[in-house]
């Protein structure tokens, strides 16, 4: 089921558009893009902020998913995205994803790390 769903979120980021995020997401989902973030809540919000997010489907963009850990409706996945090509952009991220019966995603959450990000506050400084 987690690889049926990984497969559709990429599929819907490469679709025109964001119809395919209601087979992805519950109606009442939450979708954190980093633990810190206040959270996106509800399928309309979660379309709004993809369509900020994304520069459109013919964005040129990679991802590779690992499944890290399956315990009951909760996974844990690694993601390593990247953005153009030659690459502008990249991400290495865990996904924290809860699926109801339906395989649809009610919690989504990232945890989002790119080149030169510190690995810890300095000198007192987020």
């Amino acid at each position: 089921m987690v690889s049926q769903w990984l497969a559709g979120y990429e599929a819907a980021w490469l679709a025109p558009g964001t119809a395919g995020l209601a087979g992805l997401f519950t109606a009442d989902a939450t979708y954190l893009q980093s633990p810190y973030e206040q959270p996106v809540t509800g399928l309309d919000a979660i379309k709004r902020m993809w369509d900020e997010q994304r520069e459109g489907p013919s964005e040129v963009f990679t991802l590779a998913t690992e499944i890290l850990a399956v315990d009951g409706p909760t996974a844990v996945v690694r993601a390593e995205v990247h953005y153009g090509d030659p690459p502008h952009q990249e991400y290495r991220d865990l996904w924290v994803i809860h699926l109801g019966a339906d395989g649809r995603c009610a919690w989504f959450e990232e945890w989002p790390f790119w080149p030169e990000q510190p690995h810890a506050a300095r000198d007192g400084h987020p």
